[in-house]
């Protein structure tokens, strides 16, 4: 309750000054956690309280947060105490917030780090693919025609491929850094149509120490504006 009151105290000289605290139409994922039910709660311009459900397997449906000097704080439901804050650009109306669990939380390292995808044609183009690296080294890789590397923390999206065969397939390839070495981590075919975009996650898997690949469908239709 003191974190939350905090919080809203932190609100409250940006609504006493006539501050922007601007909707920002949220979808949600998690990624490296264990929780499939885990959720966040967010404040409203009221001062209310917003949950935000946090799948591991797919992108929530939009919940509209408020942003304030560009920030959106994250409290956890069991004790109200901060667990994640989101820096939000500052012309974004809709974003996608992929929470990555924190191996080693601390004091002063919250449970949840915060990846803002932007949401737009542009930045996360309708029937492409949003790539992010969650590894320690460089990857590169093939998604149809595109090519790509990234570096440790790096992201991009990609447009919809326009080399596919007759069943709008397209060759995605990944390759990691290893040794001074690229090694192959997966290589298949993946269908890419209108209306159907994918993220997909470069990382080490905790259990096997192995690298991997982590795709995401989105089925939903870009959003690009809040109310």
């Amino acid at each position: 309750m003191r974190a939350l009151l905090l919080i809203f105290a932190l609100l409250l000289p940006a609504l006493a000054a006539g501050q922007d605290l601007r909707p920002v139409r949220c979808r949600f994922l998690s990624f490296g956690g264990t929780d499939s039910s885990a959720t966040v709660l967010a404040l409203s311009d009221k001062g209310a309280e917003v949950r935000c459900p946090l799948s591991t397997d797919s992108m929530s449906e939009p919940v509209v947060c408020f942003a304030g000097d560009n920030k959106i704080a994250f409290l956890s439901p069991a004790d109200r105490k901060p667990t994640a804050t989101a820096t939000i650009p500052a012309a974004a109306k809709a974003v996608i917030l992929v929470f990555v669990a924190n191996s080693k939380p601390s004091a002063d390292s919250p449970p949840w780090k915060v990846l803002v995808i932007e949401d737009t044609p542009k930045n996360f183009p309708d029937g492409g693919a949003f790539v992010a690296n969650f590894y320690h080294k460089d990857i590169r890789f093939i998604l149809g025609e595109h090519k790509g590397m990234l570096h440790p923390a790096g992201n991009h999206g990609y447009p919809l491929p326009a080399e596919r065969d007759a069943f709008n397939m397209a060759p995605v390839i990944f390759e990691f850094l290893q040794d001074e070495s690229w090694r192959t981590a997966s290589e298949s075919v993946v269908r890419f149509l209108p209306g159907m975009r994918y993220l997909i996650f470069a990382y080490v898997d905790p259990a096997s120490g192995r690298p991997r690949i982590s795709t995401f469908q989105d089925l939903a239709p870009p959003v690009t504006e809040a109310p």
